[in-house]
């Protein structure tokens, strides 16, 4: 509910500023998606973006972490330009956010507040993405996740420790906001708000006289649109797999190891005897004998238990260990002696006193080495190939390190080079609709994307342990419109909807002010003099259309901004056309009944304020140290940005 307070009372902690906060912290690689390396054109490293105390930002920081959280966005929206999120005030707010990061990393010093190797250790063992399949820390993943993103361990361990630094210098501040109902009732109210109005559509295609474009026309709309038509940036990638396939025949295990690993894993193939049981603890050991006497009288122990109001547990598949962790050792010894059907107890658990029945003995025979070779065999192979797969990849990366071509290595290893055709970061192919991206490539888009021309190749996992390749990017085609002959047919039919909106957007005019002097929108729009659309009547609380945080579309969400018996215009978006609104109606809401919505927006209400205490106390931070900024800095790097990314594309 809070995004449809947010939208409609127009907050600035908006989703873009949300999405920007929180992909500037390290906690956006944390999070797994961010991109690193060498951004093209970039700034002068010793320029200072923003100076705090003894510590500085400077323009090369800046320009990376920027050209990070657009690469981290435009993962989730791959349309993303670069020019639409500078547009939108990125570069500005990653800026605002650093040097509030800055200044309170040096503030804490100051303070004598330090983030301990302990704390942030522990915060590197959380993250999943260095995690097994186990959820254990893994020290190969972890190593090979930094170096596949280019970011050192110092430097993912000052991220941390900023961020942590951050939370628990910030996190206070908000603590104990409580908003009086008479500022939080007003706001509440309004998502209980009704408006009731009345929307035609002018579409662009209603207009019927619109003639052929000449080529001269069509080249001048074209060269003018060519934003529209521009198809992003594509590459080749050249990749070399790496399987461990390839470590079968040197995998295989000899005689002498098979034989060493039963000997050294005799338990595991010795006999052995697990055993299930009703259990059932009782706190006394009175109690304890009342039911085993119900029993040896002929009763169940369930049915024993049932009738002390108890019930009982079921032990399914117990080892002697195992029993004997959960309860005690003399009770799994008496466990393990009894026969099938025996009543054991009372006796003396960890948790209070034990009654158990057998209800089933297993026994698994022992199992000579040739019944259990062919096990063993799998698993030894599966150890020496990913043994051999690990120093395998290991010497490539040392070679690579070591000022190794991509070319170079590959021949030097004897892998298979392949190259894709030219495709796009989601692995379509500009001139092949129906192709689709062999499963190897997959994994290797998002890697070869974020790389440079000059940057290194890359070792990126296809299936951990099991499969790797060697990437590089290839051919780079920069984001460019393809030539007018390629696309005529959809650029004659785009002029001609444009040449239909500006009529629409004359004739939406015209309805707009007959109706502003009186007149029914009905009337006004069929006195148009061409056919249009049936006007419609919409309307609803704000809460209602706005369920679930759900964007309404924009010609219902102008209702929620208009007075009463107003009227207005707006573009359909695409050249399609214009709306005409006209507000009928306010109902307005009172929540003064309603506690629970008060509360909810209270609590909502009072996560805006405490952030708003987090900047007041970032700014007055700021003016304390004499935090020095750039003027230029954010202009100097939205242009190094737009010629590192493609002419703003």
């Amino acid at each position: 509910m809070l995004s449809v307070f947010r939208r409609f009372i127009h907050s600035k902690f908006g989703a873009f500023a949300a999405l920007i906060f929180l992909g500037i912290i390290a906690a956006a690689f944390i999070m797994g998606d961010i991109t690193s390396g060498k951004f093209g054109s970039s700034l002068g490293g010793g320029e200072t973006a923003a100076k705090a105390g003894g510590a500085r930002l400077t323009m090369t920081e800046f320009q990376d972490r920027v050209q990070r959280v657009f690469e981290n966005a435009r993962r989730s929206n791959p349309g993303l330009q670069i020019g639409d999120f500078l547009a939108q005030g990125g570069a500005a707010q990653v800026y605002d956010q650093l040097v509030a990061s800055l200044t309170l990393k040096e503030y804490a010093s100051d303070q004598k507040v330090h983030i301990s190797k302990r704390l942030v250790d522990a915060q590197i063992a959380q993250i999943p993405a260095f995690q097994d399949a186990a959820g254990n820390f893994s020290q190969e993943n972890f190593r090979q996740l930094l170096l596949r993103e280019r970011i050192t361990e110092q430097a993912l361990r000052d991220d941390i420790s900023r961020e942590i630094l951050e939370r628990q210098m910030l996190a206070p501040l908000g603590l104990g906001v409580k908003l009086t109902d008479s500022l939080v009732l007003p706001y509440a109210s309004l998502l209980l708000e009704a408006r009731q109005g009345t929307i035609a559509l002018v579409p662009a295609t209603a207009f019927k006289d619109i003639a052929e474009p000449t080529d001269a026309q069509l080249g001048d709309f074209y060269k003018k649109n060519a934003a529209r038509y521009t198809i992003p940036e594509q590459r080749r990638i050249r990749y070399a797999v790496i399987d461990a396939e390839r470590f079968a025949q040197a995998a295989q295990p000899t005689d002498a190891e098979i034989a060493g690993y039963y000997n050294q894993n005799k338990a595991v193939y010795a006999a052995k005897e697990s055993r299930s049981f009703e259990q059932l603890i009782l706190p006394t050991q009175a109690a304890a004998k009342a039911i085993a006497e119900q029993v040896k009288g002929g009763k169940s122990l369930a049915a024993a238990a049932q009738s002390a109001g108890l019930s009982v547990a079921e032990l399914a598949d117990q080892s002697r260990e195992k029993l004997a962790a959960a309860a005690s050792a003399s009770v799994a010894d008496a466990g393990f002696a009894a026969k099938q059907g025996d009543l054991v107890g009372p006796l003396r658990g960890s948790l209070g006193w034990v009654l158990l029945r057998v209800t089933a003995v297993r026994t698994t025979p022992a199992r000579a080495l040739a019944a259990a070779r062919d096990e063993i065999v799998t698993t030894l192979r599966a150890q020496k190939e990913k043994r051999l797969l690990n120093d395998f990849t290991g010497k490539i990366e040392d070679q690579i390190a070591n000022g190794g071509s991509f070319e170079e290595v590959v021949k030097d290893n004897g892998l298979k080079l392949e190259t894709t055709p030219f495709l796009l970061s989601s692995g379509k192919q500009v001139e092949d609709a129906a192709y689709q991206v062999p499963a190897d490539v997959k994994p290797l888009l998002a890697p070869a994307f974020g790389m440079s021309q000059d940057d290194d190749a890359q070792l990126v996992p296809i299936a951990a342990d099991k499969r790797y390749a060697l990437v590089a990017p290839g051919d780079i085609q920069a984001p460019a419109p393809p030539p007018l002959a390629k696309v005529k047919p959809l650029v004659a039919m785009q002029y001609k909807l444009a040449q239909g909106n500006e009529k629409a957007k004359v004739l939406a005019e015209q309805i707009r002010a007959k109706v502003a002097k009186g007149m029914t929108l009905d009337q006004a729009v069929a006195s148009a003099g061409i056919a249009l659309p049936k006007p419609q009547m919409v309307g609803g609380r704000r809460a209602d259309i706005m369920r679930d945080g759900q964007r309404p579309p924009a010609e219902v969400a102008m209702l929620f901004t208009m007075a009463t018996n107003s009227v207005k215009t707006l573009p359909a978006g695409q050249d399609r056309g214009y709306f005409v609104v006209q507000l009928n109606g306010i109902k307005r809401g009172d929540a003064g009944t309603d506690k629970a919505l008060v509360n909810q927006v209270r609590d909502q209400l009072s996560e805006v304020v405490g952030q708003e205490y987090d900047q007041q106390f970032e700014r007055a931070v700021e003016k304390e140290l004499g935090v020095k900024r750039n003027a230029n800095a954010v202009a100097s790097v939205q242009r190094a940005l737009v010629s590192a990314n493609g002419s703003g594309q």
